[in-house]
């Protein structure tokens, strides 16, 4: 099976279409996929919902089908540095779903693994429990109040990787690891962006971090522009 296209909006032909849900990986503009996300905006597609960390900035990453009201709803963690997503929210425009960070990170990963919800004591007592079925487990310290959460199984799952072989084996690189690989594992087609892909059977197993099971279709993205969520610079000092 031939899993590399020659570019994102070949990649994501036949998969979009309104009303999708789409997991998106990426930490802040760490490993987010452009290209992706510029071909679903291209595309026209409309009232999406995004799980993902986080929502980018202004222009950047989700930010940009923000901007051109494409995106319904929002499933995430972090949601700061988006001036228009706070904009919309507050303006009932665009539906919120917060969910804590590391709980989002297993909802995708028990998506990914077929299991439809787990118990964590996370958001026991906060908004985060509203509307959720809360059961007592007893622990070491006695019975403890734990809320159910739901694994998230997407329509589609766009995610940005290091390095892949043309069997759709997939290298992260740092960061860009946190959220790329729940994210991969939770949706029905994976569609990656990758800044290298090598021969079948060059990467060392020891080092893959995705399956290429896991994997059905691959773009190349380079070249990249690194991109900065904040720009600290040093004062002048004085001659």
């Amino acid at each position: 099976m031939k899993k590399l296209y020659p570019d994102a909006a070949a990649a994501l032909d036949g998969l979009l279409e309104d009303g999708l849900l789409i997991a998106s990986g990426g930490f802040g503009l760490c490993g987010i996929p452009e290209r992706l996300l510029d071909a679903v905006r291209d595309s026209g597609v409309r009232n999406l919902t995004f799980a993902s960390n986080n929502a980018g900035i202004d222009n950047e990453g989700i930010g940009k089908l923000l901007r051109t009201k494409q995106v319904s709803k929002m499933i995430s963690s972090y949601v700061g540095e988006n001036k228009e997503f706070e904009r919309q929210f507050l303006a009932g425009e665009l539906e919120v779903e917060f969910c804590p960070q590391g709980t989002l990170a297993e909802r995708m990963r028990a998506g990914g693994a077929g299991i439809p919800g787990f118990y964590t004591k996370t958001g026991f007592g906060t908004q985060v429990a509203e509307g959720k079925e809360v059961k007592s487990f007893d622990g070491p310290n006695g019975p403890e109040d734990y809320i159910l959460e739901r694994g998230i199984f997407a329509d589609l799952s766009l995610v940005k990787a290091w390095k892949a072989d043309e069997s759709g084996n997939v290298v992260f690189r740092k960061t860009a690891r946190n959220f790329n690989v729940p994210a991969a594992t939770c949706g029905k087609v994976c569609v990656v962006e990758v800044e290298e892909v090598v021969p079948t059977g060059s990467l060392d197993p020891d080092c893959i971090h995705l399956p290429g099971v896991y994997v059905q279709r691959m773009i190349v993205g380079a070249p990249y522009d690194k991109k900065i969520e904040f720009v600290m610079t040093r004062k002048k000092e004085a001659a």
